[in-house]
């Protein structure tokens, strides 16, 4: 007999790296994994949405994995339940679907387990997971997240989002962060570890105190951008050429391929942005993004049509 009731799981999307902040900082999106779970005798899937039309099989999901070791580790058998799902964060896209979905099955999993973990020990599980601390941070706690992980531990504090508006350009194709993270160099020179560091020292201050002309230069990577140009057609050319057209600050989201830019004002950024990959031939969602300032949400279902919570 199940002795639980049916639950919500909201989970914001993420930009990470930010630029200089390679693996370190990370701000929360309105962009949203979002699942009910109900007490079922088996598994059941329900999966809603283009965005997760790829797991329809159900052989690859990645929150039922996290719920499934979770559970293992505990020494406790994982009990049936229906799964409903629905996405608004592209996969493979640079905004953090790996991160929520990691952040949502551990934090599915607490509230069965009966919360035997706190935040910060989701933080440091959701790290291990996902190998790096700024978008599951920043999915776990919402707004910007600024951590360092030994591969041991993660140290993390969070701060309230710029009041700034996000422009993100989405090109329609995938790209694997492990194939990203294959043309990164093993090694730096001194040099440019010192003037990388530097950067994102600045990135984090002009984000902290909100001196806005400053990001252009803390957003200037030297960790991973420069490797990941051929990656990301027009990438290059965005970097250069985007503060003609009102951009702040501009970076690579994640391993990508969505690039986006703060700005105060978003019309004549977005239209920049179409045009350059209009000009490529290569189909892209411009979308104007907000920063998230709440994190993770977990409720008791308390409207009896399961699916509201993925309608809206």
């Amino acid at each position: 007999m199940n002795d639980w009731e049916s639950f919500d799981v909201v989970v914001p999307g993420s930009t990470a790296n930010l630029g200089a902040g390679f693996d370190s900082i990370g701000m929360a999106v309105n962009r949203f994994l979002r699942m009910t779970l109900s007490p079922a005798q088996d598994l059941k899937i329900d999966i809603q949405g283009k965005e997760l039309e790829s797991l329809k099989d159900n052989s690859d999901n990645l929150v039922v994995q996290v719920i499934q070791d979770a559970f293992q580790e505990m020494g406790r058998k994982m009990p049936g339940f229906r799964l409903e799902m629905k996405s608004d964060i592209p996969l493979m896209g640079g905004l953090g679907s790996s991160a929520a979905a990691i952040v949502a099955g551990l934090a599915a999993a607490n509230h069965l387990l009966g919360k035997p973990w706190s935040q910060e020990e989701l933080l440091q599980k959701a790290t291990r997971i996902e190998g790096h601390s700024d978008n599951v941070g920043a999915s776990l706690f919402g707004g910007v997240v600024v951590t360092s992980w030994d591969g041991t531990k993660v140290d993390a504090i969070t701060s309230s989002p710029p009041p700034l508006c996000l422009v993100a350009a989405i090109p329609r194709f995938p790209l694997a962060t492990s194939k990203s993270r294959e043309v990164l160099p093993e090694v730096l020179s001194y040099k440019e570890a010192i003037l990388g560091s530097s950067r994102a020292n600045l990135l984090t201050a002009a984000l902290l105190t909100g001196n806005w002309e400053q990001l252009r230069v803390g957003m200037n990577d030297r960790f991973h951008q420069p490797y990941r140009l051929s990656l990301v057609p027009g990438l290059e050319q965005i970097l250069e050429e985007a503060y003609e057209y009102g951009a702040l600050g501009v970076a690579l989201s994640g391993a990508g391929p969505t690039v986006v830019a703060f700005t105060l004002n978003p019309e004549p950024l977005s239209a920049y942005l179409k045009g350059v990959f209009t000009e490529l031939k290569l189909p892209a969602d411009i979308l104007l993004l907000e920063p998230c300032t709440k994190g993770l949400h977990v409720d008791l279902t308390k409207v009896k049509d399961r699916s509201t919570l993925l309608r809206n």
